[in-house]
């Protein structure tokens, strides 16, 4: 049987993965309908792009699967005007939805090879309103806040304060935040000086390595053990 091209998996993508699982939201639908994934993912995974799975990317991170990118752009809820956060970009693949949404949005990535690899994907792809930092995501982009949300792709402690300073009144902070050996996806709203939390459920996402996150094992530096 023949494989289907990536257009036509792309649409299967939308009406199987999405749809079919709550997502209504008309213009993360659109987004995720236009964003070509095969473009963020190894040559030799293309043709896995719009499987329902995560799939790995260089430096031990992964891209996420198609719903759940889908799942947190839809609760960051945010406006054609807003500027956006996201932290752990990885290859670019989920700044590339965010893109099509928001006016500008930042990346922050930890990882140099990803940075480059994030920004040759994006330029491949079309998208000229994202911009990609090396950094400690933890520790946000200060100097281009606030943020009308702020989407994170990696597990940490607790939401970063950092990152929830960070956020314009009313946007929201959308991160997985592990307790007790489980991750949970969390949706952090700023109201004032105070956040309103609501818990979207279980994930499973890579740690958040930096100041406000987990230490890294591998070669030591600043976090949380």
């Amino acid at each position: 049987m023949a494989r289907l091209s990536h257009a036509q998996a792309r649409r299967e993508m939308v009406e199987r993965q999405l749809v079919r699982r709550g997502i209504v939201d008309a213009g993360v639908l659109q987004a995720m309908g236009q964003v070509p994934r095969e473009l963020f993912v190894a040559d030799d995974l293309a043709r896995y792009a719009y499987d329902d799975t995560p799939l790995p990317l260089a430096n031990g991170q992964t891209i996420s699967q198609p719903y759940v990118v889908a799942l947190m752009v839809e609760a960051a809820r945010f406006g054609r005007g807003d500027r956006v956060l996201d932290v752990g970009t990885g290859s670019g693949y989920a700044a590339a939805v965010l893109a099509q949404l928001a006016s500008k949005v930042f990346g922050v990535e930890r990882y140099a090879e990803l940075v480059h690899t994030a920004r040759q994907n994006l330029a491949r792809a079309g998208v000229t309103n994202v911009e990609v930092f090396e950094g400690d995501g933890s520790m946000g982009l200060p100097q281009h806040a606030p943020f009308g949300a702020i989407l994170v792709a990696a597990n940490a402690p607790a939401a970063p304060h950092p990152l929830k300073q960070q956020l314009a009144e009313g946007g929201r902070l959308v991160i997985p935040v592990r307790a007790d050996g489980y991750q949970d996806l969390l949706v952090l709203t700023r109201e004032g000086d105070k956040f309103s939390e609501k818990n979207l459920g279980p994930v499973q996402f890579v740690p958040l390595v930096g100041e406000q996150g987990f230490r890294d094992t591998r070669g030591g530096g600043a976090g949380i053990d």
